[in-house]
């Protein structure tokens, strides 16, 4: 699937929506000794509030996505809600290896495990816990982007994705954010160092 060529490893964070992956990736982004680089999901949902295409996904049309899809190029993409497709395109990690970096992804559960399959020993991937679900729902109706029915929605969604932890290399509670951010810092160090 990728050249043997290209080196670099794999670093995947995942978890219900709400628990705090992206504030831990952006953090760990912000470390250069990491040298890490965002690998930018491509998704088939509207833009919310100042999201920006390229940057915080590539926000393709149903059509351009399946096209995407037929075409073979993504290393793997789902269905996460009814008609919203998320995937990771081959020519973003491929772009981060090329680049001499380490690829960092943002994705929900059962991308992340599918990365995990594809990427084996070249990943590190991680599950970012909520202290709670009524935790979760609290974070998520704080950041008013999303209808009450949307954040049922992912509660009630969080409860299934909770029971695949146990499948990810690691789990990291998100109770305290200094903690957690320094927890996720000393897990990407050390399986960078190896």
């Amino acid at each position: 699937m990728f050249s043997s060529q290209v080196t670099g490893k794999a670093i995947i964070f995942s978890a219900p929506s709400g628990a705090g992956k992206t504030t831990l990736v952006r953090y760990l982004l912000s470390e250069p000794a990491l040298m890490l680089a965002f690998s930018v999901s491509a998704t088939s949902r509207e833009r919310r509030g100042t999201e920006v295409d390229g940057k915080d996904y590539h926000f393709l049309s149903n059509e351009e996505f399946q096209n995407k899809v037929d075409n073979n190029e993504f290393v793997e993409w789902e269905e996460v809600y009814a008609g919203t497709k998320y995937g990771t395109l081959k020519s973003e990690v491929e772009r981060i290896w090329k680049s001499g970096k380490h690829v960092i992804f943002d994705v929900d559960v059962i991308g992340g495990l599918h990365l995990k399959e594809i990427f084996h020993h070249r990943a590190l991937a991680v599950f970012v816990q909520p202290p709670s679900v009524e935790a979760l729902m609290d974070r998520l109706k704080n950041r008013s982007t999303e209808s009450e029915e949307k954040i049922q929605q992912r509660v009630s969604k969080a409860g299934l994705e909770l029971t695949y932890a146990d499948k990810f290399d690691v789990r990291l509670v998100n109770d305290n954010l200094d903690v957690a951010k320094a927890e996720a810092l000393k897990l990407v160090n050390d399986f960078l160092a190896e």
